[in-house]
């Protein structure tokens, strides 16, 4: 009984670590200031390049 009560509370502790960090990435738009810094450097490289479009 005891080893199914540790297995318990190993998944309840894993659950609350999971929820703690998608709340805190949630809380301080963590997610949109990384995409925000990838797209500058995505950009960084993608526009150093001169285009000469001739129609």
């Amino acid at each position: 009984m005891c080893k199914i009560c540790d297995l318990i509370k190993k998944i309840v502790l894993i659950l609350v670590a999971v929820v703690g960090v998608l709340f805190v990435v949630y809380f301080w738009n963590l997610d949109q200031k990384l995409l925000g810094w990838a797209y500058k450097q995505v950009n960084l490289i993608f526009d150093r390049k001169q285009v000469n479009q001739v129609f």
